[in-house]
Protein backbone atom coordinates (compact mmCIF):
# COMPACT_ATOMS: atom_id res chain seq x y z
CA UNK A 1 0.00 0.00 0.00
CA UNK A 2 1.73 3.13 -1.20
CA UNK A 3 1.99 6.19 1.07
CA UNK A 4 0.30 9.19 -0.34
CA UNK A 5 2.65 11.61 -1.25
CA UNK A 6 2.18 14.30 1.84
CA UNK A 7 2.36 11.93 3.97
CA UNK A 8 5.78 11.22 5.69
CA UNK A 9 7.59 8.10 6.15
CA UNK A 10 8.74 6.73 9.37
CA UNK A 11 10.39 3.17 9.83
CA UNK A 12 9.60 1.39 12.86
CA UNK A 13 12.90 -1.37 13.01
CA UNK A 14 11.33 -4.97 13.53
CA UNK A 15 13.68 -5.59 16.44
CA UNK A 16 11.22 -3.09 18.30
CA UNK A 17 8.52 -4.87 17.39
CA UNK A 18 7.46 -7.88 19.62
CA UNK A 19 4.39 -10.17 17.70
CA UNK A 20 3.24 -13.72 19.59
CA UNK A 21 0.99 -15.77 18.14
CA UNK A 22 -2.11 -17.14 19.62
CA UNK A 23 -5.12 -19.82 18.45
CA UNK A 24 -7.89 -17.82 17.14
CA UNK A 25 -11.27 -16.90 18.68
CA UNK A 26 -14.94 -17.68 17.09
CA UNK A 27 -16.09 -19.75 14.78
CA UNK A 28 -13.41 -21.93 12.49
CA UNK A 29 -14.02 -25.77 12.82
CA UNK A 30 -11.75 -27.91 13.59
CA UNK A 31 -8.73 -25.80 12.68
CA UNK A 32 -9.34 -23.01 15.19
CA UNK A 33 -8.44 -25.59 18.23
CA UNK A 34 -4.75 -26.82 16.50
CA UNK A 35 -3.33 -23.95 14.79
CA UNK A 36 -2.22 -20.24 16.83
CA UNK A 37 -3.19 -18.02 13.35
CA UNK A 38 -4.04 -14.84 15.62
CA UNK A 39 -1.34 -12.75 16.45
CA UNK A 40 -0.72 -10.46 19.55
CA UNK A 41 1.88 -6.87 18.73
CA UNK A 42 3.26 -4.90 21.29
CA UNK A 43 4.94 -1.71 21.15
CA UNK A 44 6.78 0.12 23.33
CA UNK A 45 6.33 3.94 22.34
CA UNK A 46 9.06 5.05 24.93
CA UNK A 47 11.63 2.34 24.52
CA UNK A 48 11.49 3.35 20.68
CA UNK A 49 13.85 5.18 18.47
CA UNK A 50 10.97 7.32 17.14
CA UNK A 51 11.40 11.13 16.98
CA UNK A 52 10.65 12.57 20.64
CA UNK A 53 8.00 14.73 19.10
CA UNK A 54 5.99 11.53 17.60
CA UNK A 55 6.17 9.81 20.81
CA UNK A 56 4.33 12.68 22.42
CA UNK A 57 1.83 12.58 20.19
CA UNK A 58 1.15 8.55 20.39
CA UNK A 59 0.87 9.26 24.33
CA UNK A 60 -1.30 11.93 24.19
CA UNK A 61 -3.56 10.10 21.26
CA UNK A 62 -6.80 8.71 23.37
CA UNK A 63 -6.59 5.07 21.70
CA UNK A 64 -7.78 1.87 23.46
CA UNK A 65 -5.17 -0.13 21.87
CA UNK A 66 -2.54 2.43 23.79
CA UNK A 67 -1.99 0.90 27.53
CA UNK A 68 -1.18 3.65 30.30
CA UNK A 69 2.22 2.22 30.01
CA UNK A 70 2.47 3.35 26.41
CA UNK A 71 2.74 -0.20 24.96
CA UNK A 72 0.42 -0.05 21.73
CA UNK A 73 -1.52 -3.68 21.97
CA UNK A 74 -2.43 -4.90 18.89
CA UNK A 75 -4.63 -8.90 17.84
CA UNK A 76 -4.95 -9.15 14.35
CA UNK A 77 -7.47 -12.52 13.66
CA UNK A 78 -9.21 -11.47 10.79
CA UNK A 79 -7.38 -13.50 8.43
CA UNK A 80 -7.04 -17.54 8.72
CA UNK A 81 -3.17 -17.64 8.11
CA UNK A 82 -0.54 -16.39 10.39
CA UNK A 83 1.63 -14.82 8.21
CA UNK A 84 -1.54 -12.56 6.94
CA UNK A 85 -2.58 -11.49 9.99
CA UNK A 86 0.99 -10.56 11.42
CA UNK A 87 0.91 -8.13 7.96
CA UNK A 88 -2.34 -6.89 8.92
CA UNK A 89 -1.17 -6.33 12.62
CA UNK A 90 2.17 -4.24 11.59
CA UNK A 91 0.28 -2.66 8.78
CA UNK A 92 -2.28 -1.34 11.30
CA UNK A 93 0.43 -0.57 13.55
CA UNK A 94 1.62 1.68 10.87
CA UNK A 95 -1.54 3.06 10.06
CA UNK A 96 -1.72 4.64 13.89
CA UNK A 97 2.02 5.95 13.63
CA UNK A 98 1.09 8.08 10.41
CA UNK A 99 -1.78 9.04 11.60
CA UNK A 100 0.09 11.09 14.12
CA UNK A 101 3.00 11.82 11.96
CA UNK A 102 2.44 15.44 10.49
CA UNK A 103 1.97 17.76 13.54
CA UNK A 104 -1.50 19.69 13.91
CA UNK A 105 -1.17 23.14 12.32
CA UNK A 106 -1.56 26.03 14.57
CA UNK A 107 -4.90 27.43 15.20
CA UNK A 108 -5.38 31.08 14.31
CA UNK A 109 -7.23 33.26 16.22
CA UNK A 110 -9.98 35.68 14.91
CA UNK A 111 -12.05 38.26 15.87
CA UNK A 112 -15.91 37.85 15.09
CA UNK A 113 -17.15 40.39 12.62
CA UNK A 114 -19.36 43.50 13.43
CA UNK A 115 -22.37 41.94 11.68
CA UNK A 116 -21.87 39.06 13.52
CA UNK A 117 -21.44 40.92 17.15
CA UNK A 118 -24.63 42.58 16.00
CA UNK A 119 -26.97 39.80 15.64
CA UNK A 120 -25.66 38.25 18.53
CA UNK A 121 -26.88 41.31 20.21
CA UNK A 122 -30.38 41.71 18.59
CA UNK A 123 -30.64 37.69 19.21
CA UNK A 124 -29.93 38.53 22.88
CA UNK A 125 -32.67 41.28 23.69
CA UNK A 126 -35.08 39.75 21.41
CA UNK A 127 -34.88 36.21 23.76
CA UNK A 128 -35.05 39.30 26.63
CA UNK A 129 -38.29 40.33 25.39
CA UNK A 130 -39.73 36.67 24.96
CA UNK A 131 -38.60 35.56 28.68
CA UNK A 132 -40.23 39.41 29.91
CA UNK A 133 -43.42 38.30 28.91
CA UNK A 134 -43.17 35.09 31.05
CA UNK A 135 -43.77 36.77 33.70
CA UNK A 136 -46.69 36.77 36.15
CA UNK A 137 -50.04 38.51 34.97
CA UNK A 138 -50.66 41.62 36.69
CA UNK A 139 -53.65 43.52 36.86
Amino acid sequence: MPNPPHAISIIIPADEIEISAMRSQGAGGQNVNKVSSAVHLRFDIRASSLPESLKERLLVLRDQRITADGVVLIKAQQHRSQALNRQDAVARLHGLVQSVARPPRPRKATKPTLGSKKRRLEEKSQRGQVKSLRGKVVD
